[in-house]
């Protein structure tokens, strides 16, 4: 059987927080799906097919990593794809009090799938998408926290 997880988000845009919990995973999984969530009500700053392009060419050597999009519920997602873990980082307590209570939420939906947290970097802690896109949307330069395989304007 194969170790498949599904590391979701909005990625608006991946920043190097993201990055570097997806590369510290692969160690642990078979298969890594890094799934964007599609929600019609959020204001994204940038497309999905943007957001995709992004996240395949910054692991377009990991052959672990496959990129996709969905909708509805991270845990009918999962069960789509085999996956049976999901994968979360986290940054700061106030994370881990948040995503503790959708992983229990999930678990007892889905007994099978089990939530595995990353504890993220330190350096990385303070770096989330909401405010990465608050400086690009009002001109500030947000080149050092995502990617070097993203050019922002």
């Amino acid at each position: 059987m194969n170790r498949i997880a599904v590391f979701p988000g909005s990625f608006d845009p991946i920043t190097i927080g993201h990055e570097s919990i997806i590369r510290r995973s692969l160690d642990l999984f078979d298969k890594v799906i890094v799934a964007i969530g599609v929600n019609s009500q959020k204001n994204n700053l940038f497309s999905v097919e943007q957001r995709k392009s992004w996240i395949e060419k910054i692991f377009e050597n990991e052959s672990k990593i496959e990129v996709d999009a969905y909708q509805g519920m991270t845990i009918d997602y999962c069960v789509k794809k085999n996956a049976r873990y999901i994968l979360r980082g986290l940054r700061t307590s106030a994370d881990f009090e948040f995503e503790r209570g959708i992983a229990q939420m999930n678990h007892a939906m889905i007994k099978e799938i089990e939530t595995i947290f990353i504890v993220s970097n330190p350096e990385y802690s303070a770096i989330n998408s909401t405010i990465v896109r608050d400086i690009i949307r009002n001109g500030g330069q947000a080149q050092q926290f995502v990617p070097k395989e993203i050019k922002i304007k």
